[in-house]
């Protein structure tokens, strides 16, 4: 671990975040949910919002999918998509959700300076993001994709969102 420069769980807390909050919307897969709070560690996102009926880090699968990331970032829930964004909102974050759908912008055209407050929404690994939480979004953003499927699980998309907004 040390060879690793790891931090532990009191430097992680301590360490400054990116002014970024993962909402997760409505995730079937606990395993999912582990291990986007992986990434989340790894990016060090200030936060994640458990929406809906999106399995909790107290969920057995999700933190064992996590490896202890549970234990590093923070995390609240809310019953519903709409009373997270509408606190994001009051606190001057600006929304996205990641979801194919017109008048969507490529990922890859994005560019969003790293001390703007945001918060993307990964929805549902079947439906998606739900529709009041597009129409509350301030903008959605798109994944380009060049194969047959169209289609990304949830947490790779996460992670590859996750990246481009960390690292530009």
């Amino acid at each position: 671990m040390d060879e690793l420069n790891r931090k532990t769980v009191e430097e992680f807390k301590q360490a400054e975040k990116n002014k970024i909050i993962v909402l997760l919307d409505n995730i079937r897969s606990a395993y999912n949910v582990g291990s986007i709070f992986r990434t989340a560690d790894a990016f060090l996102i200030e936060c994640i919002f458990i929406c809906g009926y999106t399995p909790p880090p107290t969920h057995r699968s999700v933190h064992k999918t996590a490896l202890g990331a549970v234990e590093t970032v923070d995390w609240m829930q809310f019953e519903n998509i709409a009373d997270a964004i509408n606190q994001l909102k009051q606190n001057d974050y600006t929304v996205y959700a990641i979801e194919q759908a017109e008048q969507s912008t490529a990922l890859d055209q994005v560019t969003i300076p790293s001390n703007k407050k945001t918060a993307m929404i990964f929805g549902n690994e079947v439906t998606g993001v739900q529709n009041e939480a597009m129409l509350l979004s301030d903008g959605c953003i798109e994944i380009p994709q060049h194969g047959m499927k169209h289609s990304l699980n949830v947490s790779v998309a996460a992670g590859i969102v996750l990246w481009k907004l960390v690292h530009g």
